[in-house]
């Protein structure tokens, strides 16, 4: 993926965030990551703010995508068949009354949990969330998560290579550690924020 994200770079971010974000389960935001790490100075490929427009650009338009599918064809693709016919019965009314009284926050905060950033806007659509409201809160998570991301990426970059630089192996060995702990923790925050918007 860095070979092909320094060959096409921001083109390729695009493609993978907007169809992450358009209900395909590909690595959007693991190529966001790789892309904030390139966009350091020492690695020559591109600006950090470029990166980041060009991850918000495609979040907001990815959601936008799999709104109107959902809204337009969802329903009916659910309806097709008796097995999702049945289900779909089931589980859309109570998803209705969900999305009405906690769409916007949840379109906001999806974009931070992985399974839901790649379901919530279909979602969205099936449900008939008011389209200017999902819009709105829609690019305000795309934002915050592309800022957010890329920042985090770019700096952990940086702390990388001087712990690396100035402790060797002890210092990739901490790192190590402390990349474990941390995707624990961030594991068991999003099932407990997964679990309240369920």
């Amino acid at each position: 993926m860095t070979h092909l994200l320094e060959q096409y770079g921001l083109i390729l971010l695009f493609a993978a965030v907007a169809i992450e974000s358009a209900g395909v389960p590909i690595p959007g935001e693991t190529t966001l990551i790789v892309a904030a790490y390139l966009a350091r100075p020492e690695q020559h490929h591109f600006s950090l703010l470029a990166v980041i427009v060009v991850a918000s650009l495609a979040a907001i338009i990815g959601d936008n995508i799999g709104y109107w599918v959902g809204r337009t064809g969802g329903r009916r693709l659910l309806n097709r068949w008796s097995v999702t016919r049945r289900h779909s019965e089931r589980v859309l009314p109570p998803a209705e009354r969900f999305f009405k009284r906690h769409g916007p926050k949840t379109v906001f905060i999806a974009r931070f949990v992985a399974l839901l950033r790649v379901t919530v806007a279909v979602l969205a659509g099936i449900t008939h969330m008011q389209w200017w409201k999902f819009l709105l809160w829609n690019a305000a998570g795309g934002i915050a998560w592309a800022t957010a991301v890329s920042l985090l990426s770019y700096e952990a970059g940086k702390a990388v290579a001087e712990t690396v630089n100035r402790y060797g192996l002890y210092g990739v060995l901490g790192l190590i550690a402390l990349g474990v702990i941390a995707f624990v923790a961030l594991r068991l925050w999003r099932r407990r924020l997964a679990a309240r918007l369920s």
